[in-house]
């Protein structure tokens, strides 16, 4: 569920909007363009206040996507996504950059690439990640194939910054991908990492369900 911009932006969100705007202008291409969004934004996650509590409003049917700016150009979009536990997405890439901060709770994230197996295509797990309240990452496409979880048994509020204006099609997903998911045996690659930061084992991962 997408919710359009209904509630004025707080001071801090108005200055980190600004300082977006000035970074994504300066960059060269994608991959700087990311990176020094997310530099920006980093510092901003301190702040409780980041967000009126309209905004952080959840969905029961749902992860809830809040649209908090778009940029006039077309040039991104920020938007909060909030879960509540046991929420998720399908595993899904982008139509362009991505940055990603925690404002609260914990998000997991585990990425994807895509194997041929016999006379099929599945996907197969690289690497499993807990993203807590703080943290800031990005992918830039391609190679950006991943499903998003809340990692906790409480609410988790995240900001997601697009390298577009999500407004004419609500999204910023390229594709979402059907193909069943195969660990290899013997597998390392995929981690749980969320153990190691004081969230409960039993609500660590992504529920795996089909998509």
């Amino acid at each position: 569920m997408t919710t359009p911009i209904t509630t004025l932006p707080t001071t801090l969100l108005a200055e980190l909007t600004a300082a977006v705007g000035a970074q994504v202008r300066a960059a060269a291409d994608p991959e700087e363009c990311a990176r020094r969004v997310a530099d920006t934004l980093a510092p901003f996650l301190r702040h409780s206040d980041l967000l009126p509590p309209a905004q952080q409003e959840p969905d029961p049917a749902g992860y809830r996507q809040h649209l908090l700016h778009a940029e006039p150009d077309g040039s991104f979009s920020v938007v909060a996504l909030v879960w509540l536990p046991g929420q998720q997405t399908r595993v899904h890439d982008h139509v362009s950059w991505c940055v990603v901060g925690t404002l609260l709770g914990a998000e997991e994230e585990t990425v994807y690439r895509l194997a041929a197996e016999a006379d099929r295509t599945v996907l197969v797990p690289v690497a499993t990640t807990v993203h807590p309240a703080g943290a800031v990452t990005y992918v830039v496409p391609p190679g950006d194939i991943h499903r998003v979880c809340n990692a906790t048994s409480a609410k988790t509020v995240s900001l997601h910054i697009y390298g577009l204006d999500i407004r004419p099609h609500g999204t910023s997903i390229r594709r979402v991908y059907d193909e069943p998911v195969r660990v290899p045996t013997g597998s390392s690659a995929v981690r749980t990492p969320g153990r190691l930061l004081g969230i409960p084992a039993d609500q660590a991962d992504c529920p795996e369900t089909a998509d």
